[in-house]
C-alpha cells in the first residue's frame, strides 16, 4: 500500500498530453504553467489542491479531444528543486 502523506499543501502534477496548446490555455486550466515541448506534446504543471481538482483537469483534457499521454505527481523533493 502506497504511503499518504497529507503536508495540507497542494501536490504539484505534470500532465502530459499530445499535440501543443498555446499559452492562453493556463486560465482555462486553473492556472497551471503551460510548457510546449520539442516532441510536439504540451506540459501542463502545477499545484492541483486535490483528487477532485485533479479530476476537473482531465476532463478539460478529454472535453478538448486531446490524447492523455501521462500523469505524474512530482515529489515533495522534486518540487524545491524544480524552485532553485
Amino acid at each position: 500500500m502506497a504511503e499518504v502523506i497529507d503536508s495540507g499543501e497542494p501536490t504539484i502534477y505534470q500532465i502530459r498530453i499530445e499535440g501543443q496548446l498555446g499559452t492562453q490555455w493556463t486560465d482555462w486550466f486553473g492556472g497551471l504553467t503551460v510548457i510546449l515541448e520539442t516532441d510536439g506534446n504540451t506540459l501542463l504543471m502545477g499545484p492541483v489542491v486535490d483528487q477532485a481538482a485533479l479530476h476537473g483537469l482531465l476532463k478539460k483534457v478529454r472535453d478538448l479531444g486531446m490524447t492523455l499521454v501521462s500523469v505524474n505527481r512530482v515529489p515533495p523533493a522534486a518540487e524545491g528543486e524544480m524552485n532553485e
